[in-house]
């Protein structure tokens, strides 16, 4: 399943919001909820809450991302498609009544973008595949009969490829079909570290209160290989494959909220989520060819809220229902919407349910809908020979869909 991850981008930037079916269906909030493993995700310090000794949720997506471009001006036109497999795995143990321990494995940030071959946009990308898989042990302590902490440290290990035209001309005009010069970049096995930490206060019976912090993490790629191809004779002796150094940044994001179980069958839950985008502050590409210069893309991200809602409804021992809603905000600034992660303000629609197979293993399905409105907006800072500000853009539109599946076990 690691083999196949390749996500695609759809919250904000490249976060990729689908970290657990039970609670992709209630809106994707958790960081207050303890209803199974997935709370090692949204809050590692309710862990120790769990009813059952032993905890396990293993579960994937598939997901459906479609982006029509069009600048009526000039009457582009361009379009793309792309799927994924985003998946978590969380086990749980309680070894004492006062500490559990546990391991999540999750993809949190990823990005999937193809476009068409030579569209006009080809100068800022033609195709992305960004993964990152965070590996974390935690732990969770229990204070008091009302108040617990937790958290761990964060293994993360990824790649990404990335291919655009060099210019908006260049050409190998020379060439058996004459195809524009592009780059590709290729940096895979890069690992970094992190941290999170969170804690859990239940006032009242009925009342759960969460805080979940997740650190920052730099994904230095270094010595990755960089391979230029349909590069005209001329222009050869400048653009030959060479290595190059680059950072991108995975965002540090606080989470707080609360979770209120209305009665034995009702629970809802509210989440509020600040991604601290505000580090994204330009795409830059080190050559190691003094020849080539370095290549530096504003991004200027700035950070961005989600606010989440989500319900639980439990008839009876056999089925558990649920719903949700959430409104992501974008990072991304007027006058720096690159293509390569061309989302918009979205409002995510959710359901899931689980269905119990037994007392201690269960069926998880979810599904999200995604919707983006309609968005004119543009690059402003792409650079060629000289000229500042060239400005790319149009009208986006965007549609994403996933359905999930997943197992639950516990005793």
């Amino acid at each position: 399943m690691m083999a196949l991850t390749a996500t695609s981008a759809f919250a904000g930037g490249y976060r990729v919001s689908l970290q657990g079916q039970k609670q992709l269906g209630m809106g994707h909030t958790g960081v207050a909820v303890t209803n199974s493993a997935e709370v090692l995700f949204f809050n590692p310090a309710g862990a120790v809450f769990l009813k059952d000794k032993f905890n396990v949720s293993v579960g994937a997506n598939a997901l459906f991302a479609r982006t029509k471009f069009q600048n009526e001006t000039y009457n582009w036109k361009a379009s793309t498609e792309n799927t994924g497999t985003p998946f978590s795995l969380y086990a749980s143990y309680k070894a004492l009544d006062w500490l559990a321990v546990g391991l999540a494995v999750y993809t949190p940030y990823g990005s999937a973008v193809e476009w068409d071959q030579d569209w006009v946009g080809s100068h800022l990308v033609n195709n992305i595949d960004l993964q990152a898989i965070y590996v974390q042990p935690i732990a969770s302590i229990k204070l008091s009969e009302k108040f617990s902490i937790g958290g761990g440290p964060i293994y993360v290990t990824g790649g990404v490829e990335f291919n655009r035209n060099l210019t908006r001309s260049l050409t190998d005009v020379e060439g058996p079909e004459g195809k524009r010069s592009d780059v590709t970049l290729d940096a895979q096995n890069v690992t970094a570290w992190g941290w999170s930490a969170g804690m859990m206060f239940n006032p009242v019976d009925k009342v759960r209160i969460g805080l979940n912090y997740r650190s920052e993490i730099t994904m230095e790629a270094r010595d990755g290989d960089a391979k230029f191809a349909d590069v005209p004779a001329f222009a050869q002796g400048i653009y030959s494959n060479t290595r190059f150094n680059a950072d991108l940044p995975l965002p540090a994001e606080l989470t707080a909220g609360i979770s209120v179980q209305l009665s034995d069958k009702w629970l809802v839950a509210f989440d509020y989520n600040r991604t601290f985008w505000n580090v994204y502050k330009s795409l830059t590409v080190d050559f190691a060819s003094p020849a080539i210069a370095t290549s530096v893309n504003p991004r200027n991200y700035k950070d961005a809220s989600t606010f989440r809602i989500g319900t639980q409804f439990k008839p009876n021992d056999k089925f558990s229902f649920r719903a949700g809603w959430y409104y992501d905000e974008s990072p991304v600034r007027p006058g720096y919407f690159a293509p390569e992660t061309p989302r918009n303000d979205s409002m995510g629609f959710t359901g899931g349910l689980t269905y119990m197979i037994n007392s201690n293993f269960g069926v998880d399905v979810s599904f999200l809908y995604l919707h983006f409105d309609e968005v004119n907006a543009s690059y402003d800072h792409y650079t060629e020979d000289g000229n500042q500000n060239v400005s790319f853009g149009g009208k986006y539109k965007n549609v994403v869909f996933s359905p999930g599946v997943g197992l639950s076990y516990s005793f």
